[in-house]
């Protein structure tokens, strides 16, 4: 190796070394914001059986972080091994958590912050070339700082749950001009590279890339909005079986759904509370909170359908011209502020239409941030999966109980995002922050 060669790997590694401490500082600023705009009976309430108190989420980032790094990349002895069970996602559901021995909050934090201190240690002289596949390429660090924002969006929907008044704030959205672009993208049919195989952070179950053939589809423009949705409940949506499936109508009946999570009538407007805050629905944003069964409902009474994750995907990542699979709809840079809401800089979508410098190829806008977009398809492994760096991450979920989405939401880290990132969950869900666009087949 040439002494300019040897330059360029060393100024590489350290350049890989500076964004992963400037993820994992990211990410932990996030969670101290989280986490210290209540008081300590916030923390370890429980807002809802969904959600577990903020307190459990403080500590398993820590005994997450601890276990991955500190033992497994860097062999050393465990903390609080007695620890391990209480903040074992599998072990407890999240309805039984409260009643578990927590750390209290304040020494959460001196754990947490103990362990974050060790890992930095570790980063400042990690080798992320010739050692095992959680150092090669940072994966390892990378993974904790996507970890630790996943439980960040997970917090920001604990505190949208919580009652009481509002503790969180952000600036508004930029005004932008209605949008009055074409209400749908034609997608031309063939083959296409779906998944990944170097993308360094991606997770199993991205990967790896295959080829899928996708028939030509037309896909909405930009996410359905909160006016488009309250067409559909005037039409009386909520109350016609024929626009839901068995299983959605009956939840429907069961639960007496009549809206979005949320939303209630006040004589001509609907209202829904964010945040500790109530507000007038605004009819440009996309809608939020909709569980899988809303999202499919509402577009059988559009005369439409939900996207199959491949559409999703090839819609987002495809470039006509090259042939290429993108990182983003916009290219391969990362996102930038003129691309995607996201990272909590709103505590909102923005208006569709936003963000035109983040428009694919195809110029379909906002598929990145604002809200995840819920799919017609489940989670299923790709080609070749192969678990790792644990079975539970990905392939324990496999199978018709939970859909796809895709896209990020305004919760969502750039470092947990991408063109091939993957989330999952019931059908019934609505607390998280969930929308959807439809589709239809060119011959619909």
């Amino acid at each position: 190796m040439t002494a300019q060669e040897s330059g360029t790997t060393a100024a590489g590694t350290e350049a890989l070394r500076a964004r992963l401490l400037a993820s994992l500082v990211t990410a932990r600023d996030r969670t101290t914001l989280l986490t210290s705009c209540v008081e300590d009976p916030d923390l370890t309430a429980q807002h809802s059986p969904l959600m577990s108190p903020l307190v459990w989420d403080l500590a398993h980032i820590g005994n997450q972080e601890e276990l991955w790094l500190l033992r497994n990349v860097g062999g050393r002895e465990a903390m609080r091994p007695d620890i391990d069970v209480l903040y074992d996602a599998f072990e407890h559901p999240r309805s039984e958590r409260p009643s578990l021995p927590l750390l209290p909050p304040e020494e959460a934090r001196k754990y947490a912050a103990e362990v974050r201190g060790r890992a930095l240690d570790l980063l400042e002289g990690a080798d992320f070339e010739g050692g095992s596949r959680l150092t090669e390429a940072g994966f390892a660090f990378g993974m904790i700082a996507q970890h630790e924002q996943q439980h960040d969006e997970t917090m920001l929907i604990t505190h949208q749950l919580r009652t009481g008044p509002a503790v969180l704030t952000a600036p508004a959205h930029e005004q932008v001009p209605p949008y009055t672009g074409p209400k749908e993208v034609l997608v031309p049919g063939g083959p296409f590279t779906m998944g990944t195989s170097t993308e360094p952070w991606a997770l199993d179950n991205e990967r790896p890339a295959h080829v899928r053939e996708v028939a030509p589809f037309w896909i909405d423009t930009v996410p359905v909005t909160n006016a488009a949705y309250q067409a559909f409940i005037a039409d009386g949506g909520y109350d016609t079986e024929r626009w839901w499936t068995p299983e959605g109508w009956a939840h429907v009946r069961r639960n007496s759904l009549k809206a979005p999570l949320y939303w209630r009538r006040e004589g001509s407007q609907w209202l829904r509370r964010r945040f500790g805050v109530t507000e007038v629905v605004p009819p440009e944003e996309p809608v939020l909170h909709v569980c899988w069964y809303e999202a499919d409902a509402y577009a059988r009474w559009a005369g439409r359908r939900l996207p199959t994750e491949a559409e999703w995907e090839k819609a987002a990542r495809h470039d006509p011209v090259t042939g290429r699979s993108t990182r983003y709809p916009w290219g391969d840079a990362d996102p930038g502020p003129e691309h995607a809401n996201l990272g909590q800089r709103h505590l909102s979508p923005a208006p569709v239409g936003s963000y035109p410098a983040g428009r694919s190829p195809l110029g379909v806008r906002q598929l990145i941030g604002d809200v995840w977009e819920w799919t017609s398809s489940d989670l299923e492994p790709y080609p070749g999966f192969a678990a790792f760096p644990y079975r539970e991450y990905s392939e324990v979920f496999f199978g018709p109980e939970y859909k796809v989405m895709r896209g990020g939401s305004f919760a969502v880290d750039a470092v947990a995002c991408r063109g091939t990132f993957r989330n999952w969950d019931y059908p019934i869900r609505r607390q998280i922050f969930a929308g959807f666009r439809t589709a239809r087949s060119e011959a619909a």
